[in-house]
């Protein structure tokens, strides 16, 4: 895949997006090529609001992908679901809009769906060298997140590059997430 010339994230806060527009930065993407989409605080359920979103820009990433390079991130946390679950709710959100499900099999289409199990502090902490349970939710201990961002996202760029091995401690959700955006060739 040629270096995109825009890359869409959507995010359910702002600790995903830090975390993300980090990685992208790593990667070599400047501010001007990332558009976020980020669930408005206070509105209802952030997971929800991903999923709506999600079937909207699937649309504007096709339609933008047939003239220029353009990749689509979603961020979306399992919470108290598995990670095949969340992504099950993506395809259907897909179906209930009418919109064909992503080809990413053969690299057709530039899509990462990361689901961060329970949630993205699960793993900032875990790319921080910290063991985790994913079935613990992180989010409310007193963690100072935006210090740990810097470095979790430093790590992941590093996980994500060629022969990069992960390490014992690497809990699958994130697995799933390196191999994810892996598929991403710039």
């Amino acid at each position: 895949m040629p270096r995109p010339s825009l890359v869409i994230v959507i995010v359910e806060d702002d600790h995903h997006e830090m975390l993300v527009r980090r990685y992208l930065r790593k990667r070599g993407m400047e501010l001007h090529q990332v558009r976020f989409e980020r669930s408005p605080s206070g509105q209802g359920s952030a997971e929800g609001w991903v999923r709506t979103k999600y079937a909207k820009e699937v649309t504007a990433y096709r339609n933008r992908q047939a003239r220029a390079a353009t990749a689509l991130i979603v961020m979306i946390d399992a919470d108290t679901h598995t990670v095949q679950g969340r992504l099950a709710q993506l395809s259907q959100a897909l179906a209930e809009h009418g919109i064909q499900p992503i080809d990413n099999n053969e690299n057709n289409e530039h899509v990462v769906q990361l689901v961060p199990k329970r949630n993205v502090e699960t793993w900032i902490l875990c790319l921080t060298q910290q063991v985790v349970d994913e079935e613990e939710d992180y989010k409310q201990r007193s963690h100072e997140w935006k210090k740990l961002i810097p470095r979790a996202s430093e790590v992941l760029f590093q996980w994500t590059r060629s022969n990069a091995a992960l390490p014992n401690h690497c809990i699958d959700s994130l697995r799933h997430g390196v191999s994810e955006l892996k598929r991403l060739q710039f």
